[in-house]
Formats: structure tokens, sequence, C-alpha cells
């Protein structure tokens, strides 16, 4: 009965065939996959022991001591390591598949260990003092390795994101910028990044890793550049915002990539809507006016550009 009303609301057009083919599985009782969801809660327990492991080393450092919670982190650590290095499959150029669900992630929780550990050791006896950012420059080397030897994007993103942050450390100490400003050091990383990706891309070195290069870079440009229109640095900000969101729009949809679309819609709506709405009252009519139909413009936007997506895939 149930499969039947299913099949006259998909025939009305009440439903689509992925939401009857998704709903039909669970009333016949069928297998389905839980990959996704089994993956967000490895993830999140991964950082959730992490987090555990800094709170106890906070409140109990004094009781502890410095011997026993550096001999604890370093059993995780090699532990880790050694589970990954005693199961993962011969290192390849191209896209290596991982020998289980939990491999991942066990060298996730080794590359957050090690960051543990070493901010640790440099927090109790200041072994670099003012050059702590090297710590940065050698973890993000470690982490680059890790990724490419394992073939792990989430300790690729965090190679990323901890290269992004001695960074910007390094330019602010060279006198590129100061103070809050973020433009400039932000685009030149977001830059060297793409270029990086490209690189590695052209001489066949985990050419599916190319994405998240790109993915890092366009959100790290596009927060530079909306920080810049809000800051007011230069008028240049702006255009350079449009610009950069035309091409993430037209090249997502070009290669199929939706996530590049939204980033070119939000960013860019973000930054017109805050030159629009300087200096109007955000509760005015107008403000609020304007708030409503641009919004569900672009919802409606996004909504066209995702159906086109979900034919062609």
């Amino acid at each position: 009965m149930t499969l039947e009303r299913l099949a006259r609301w998909k025939e009305a057009g009440a439903i689509t065939d992925i939401q009857f083919n998704a709903i039909s599985t669970i009333v016949r009782k069928e297998r389905f996959s839980v990959f996704f969801e089994l993956n967000a809660l490895l993830y999140l327990g991964v950082l959730s022991f992490a987090g555990g492991l800094g709170w106890v080393i906070q409140v109990y450092v004094s009781t502890l001591g410095d011997a026993a919670i550096l001999s604890g982190l370093t059993v995780i650590l090699l532990a880790s390591f050694y589970y990954c290095f005693s199961r993962a499959a011969p290192f390849s150029p191209g896209q290596v598949e991982s020998p289980n669900l939990g491999f991942d992630y066990v060298l996730y929780l080794g590359c957050l260990t090690f960051g543990i550990e070493i901010g640790y050791l440099e927090s109790r006896f200041r072994l670099m003092s003012s050059d702590w950012n090297y710590y940065l420059l050698i973890s993000a080397a470690l982490f680059f390795g890790l990724a490419y030897r394992f073939d792990n994007r989430l300790v690729l993103s965090l190679a990323l994101s901890t290269l992004a942050g001695w960074f910007g450390v390094r330019m602010s100490r060279f006198g590129f910028f100061s103070g809050g400003e973020l433009g400039r050091p932000a685009m030149i990383y977001g830059a060297v990044v793409i270029a990086a990706g490209t690189w590695l891309n052209q001489r066949n070195m985990k050419k599916h890793f190319t994405e998240t290069y790109f993915h890092v870079a366009a959100v790290v440009v596009f927060v530079a550049l909306l920080w810049g229109v809000f800051d007011e640095e230069s008028y240049l900000y702006e255009p350079a915002l449009l610009f950069l969101a035309a091409i993430a729009i037209i090249g997502g949809i070009r290669f199929n990539r939706f996530a590049f679309v939204v980033y070119g819609i939000l960013f860019s709506y973000t930054g017109v809507s805050y030159r629009l709405l300087h200096g109007v009252p955000i509760d005015s009519t107008a403000a609020l006016a304007y708030l409503a139909l641009s919004g569900s413009l672009v919802i409606v936007f996004m909504i066209a550009v995702a159906r086109r997506f979900g034919r062609e895939q």
C-alpha cells in the first residue's frame, strides 16, 4: 500500500525519482548506505578525542607532570603512525583506496596528536622562543608528506591550513602587512596554493588532490577580498571580488563543480549587499525589502543551478 502511494506521488510529481528510490528502499527494508554518517561520526569522534586530550593536559598538567603527559602523547602518536604504515598499500601517484573505514581517521588522530605535543613542548620549555612559527612549517611539511603517502585529503586540508598559519606569521614579520590587514597576504597565499596544485596536477601527482587545493585557495581569497570590502582599504577589492566570483561561477558550471558556484554567489552577494546597504539602518524598510527580495532571488537561482547539476549527474 505504501509503495503504491509513493508510486502515485512520483507520477504526480510530488516527489522526485531520487526521493522515491530512497524512501522505497526504507519501506522494503532493504540495505542502504550509511557511509556518510559513519564518516561524520568518526571525524567528530577524532576531534572530540583530540579536544579531550588538550583539556586533560590543561587541567591536570601540574598533577600528571611533563614526563607522563609527553609519554602518553608519544605513545598515541607512535601507535597511530605504526598502524598506518603497517597497513597502508604501497605509495602510488594515483588514487589509492584506504584499507578500511577507520584508517584515515587514525592517521588524522596521529596528526592532531603531533600538533598537541609540539604545542605542549613549546609552551613548557620555550625551545624556539620567538621562532615558534617554525613549528607550523615543520607540521605542515609532515602533514603534506603523510597526506601524499597515505592518499588522505583530510590531512592535506590540515597541511594547507597549517601552512596558511605559518605564511601569515612570516609575512607579518617581513612587514608585508600590518595590524588587521588581511587581503594581500591571503591573496598571495591563495595564488601559491593554486600554483602548487596546478603544478602537481600537471605532473600527475595525486591529481584528485587538485580540487582540495582549489577549494582552500578559493575560500581564502574570497574571504580576503570580502575583508577588504568591509575594511574599505581600497575600491579595487569589490571589482576583484566580482571578477573572481564570475570566474568561480562560470568555471563551476563548466566543470560540474557546484561548490565553486556557491562560493561565487554567496561571497559576491555579501560584498554587493554590504556596499549597497552601507550607511543604511539594517532595520529600515528599504534594507529589509532589499534583503528579502535579493535573498529570495539568490535562493531561487541556486536551486535552479543545483537542479541542473542534479540532472547532469
